[in-house]
């Protein structure tokens, strides 16, 4: 059956809806949302029960909005008489600005009020992801080459968070991602190769690891973690006079408290730059030793600790990484989401400061059994 991504992407529906999100039916009753919104929503419907609010949402920065058809998705699934709501909203994806509205919902509170806390988490997760994946996809083409990027943050946050934070790396402009979780939402499947278990498993050795990799998955294009040993030069060569042009890449994922053997048989190269990790001389001496040996072919990827002001730094000297592998700094949710009341009865009430901001680039947006 077709995903909802591709239908969307072909432009046969405007959204997703809960056939992708699978929302947790507790949202229902109360169960995620602050206390205080349950109670107001009980006052609303015994004693305002003809109320008609619109509330908006706005972040503060300039940003790629994410999370907006879940959060539509999530009031068309749990709102009473969803479809006598009135929404507008801006579409994933889109550029944003501080203060911009982004969402409204007008129609009365007890319909759809207890919900706000968790459009707001919503719209702040998603958003934050989508830009920080945009932000480092940009800068990976500072040397104006673009160069891809591949959203490894399976291990830095919890399991149920993968499949929408690899939607929002999608929007961000990231297709490639570890787990099939991550790709769920918009229709991929995970990739990569071996992590240091495997070579673990093999003693060490990281040619006998490769082999076996390739033994059992001959179709993959072979590329091979090659820091286990602490020695990246070495072990390349060795894994590149063993496969030749079946070698496809080699990843470096040095720890950033450790210093590879190459600068200790040269400690004469120190003394003028950190040597820990994943660094740019290091980088560069690998590539010359895999030219020199006729491996030109043979890609490197680099991951351990890359954000986007360390990607922009690499690729501004124009350090020869072909790939770049991202994790932690992808999650940071830093973008923060704020929903107000600003109409009453079509009239305007709010919070001082917080007063109603009508965006023309909003679209209506129609409901969706």
């Amino acid at each position: 059956m077709k995903k909802e991504i591709t239908k969307k992407l072909n432009g046969e529906i405007e959204r997703l809806t809960n056939k992708t999100f699978k929302f947790d039916q507790r949202i229902k009753d109360g169960w995620f949302s602050a206390v205080y919104f349950l109670k107001t929503k009980e006052i609303a419907e015994k004693l305002r029960p003809n109320n008609q609010v619109t509330m908006q949402f706005f972040q503060k920065s300039d940003a790629v909005l994410c999370g907006s058809d879940e959060a539509i998705a999530l009031i068309h699934t749990f709102a009473d008489k969803p479809e006598d709501l009135e929404i507008h909203s801006l579409k994933d994806g889109d550029k944003i600005s501080p203060f911009e509205t982004v969402l409204t919902i007008t129609g009365p509170y007890q319909s759809f009020g207890y919900l706000e806390g968790i459009l707001d988490g919503i719209l702040a997760r998603r958003t934050s992801v989508a830009t920080n994946v945009y932000n480092v996809v940009k800068a990976a083409r500072t040397s104006g080459k673009q160069k891809p990027v591949i959203f490894m943050g399976d291990r830095d946050d919890h399991y149920t968070q993968q499949a929408g934070d690899g939607y929002a790396a999608f929007i961000g402009g990231s297709t490639a991602q570890a787990t099939h979780a991550m790709n769920e939402w918009w229709g991929r499947t995970g990739m990569g190769t071996m992590p240091h278990a495997m070579i673990q498993i093999f003693e060490g050795d990281v040619v006998a690891a490769s082999k076996a990799y390739h033994e059992l998955y001959p179709n993959d294009d072979l590329t091979v973690l090659v820091d286990y040993n602490n020695d990246v030069i070495t072990d390349s060569l060795k894994v590149a006079h063993e496969f030749g042009d079946t070698l496809k890449g080699v990843r470096l994922d040095t720890s950033n408290n450790m210093v590879d053997k190459y600068f200790l048989r040269n400690q004469h190269l120190m003394g003028t730059f950190d040597p820990r990790g994943v660094n740019s001389p290091l980088i560069f001496a690998l590539r010359k030793a895999l030219d020199e040996e006729g491996f030109e072919h043979v890609k490197i990827v680099a991951s351990g600790g890359f954000n986007e002001e360390r990607i922009r730094k690499f690729e501004k000297q124009n350090v020869p990484v072909d790939i770049y592998g991202i994790g932690r700094s992808l999650l940071d949710v830093h973008i923060g989401f704020t929903g107000d009341n600003v109409l009453l009865n079509g009239k305007p009430e709010s919070k001082d400061g917080r007063q109603y901001h009508p965006n023309p680039r909003l679209e209506k947006v129609s409901y969706i059994d």
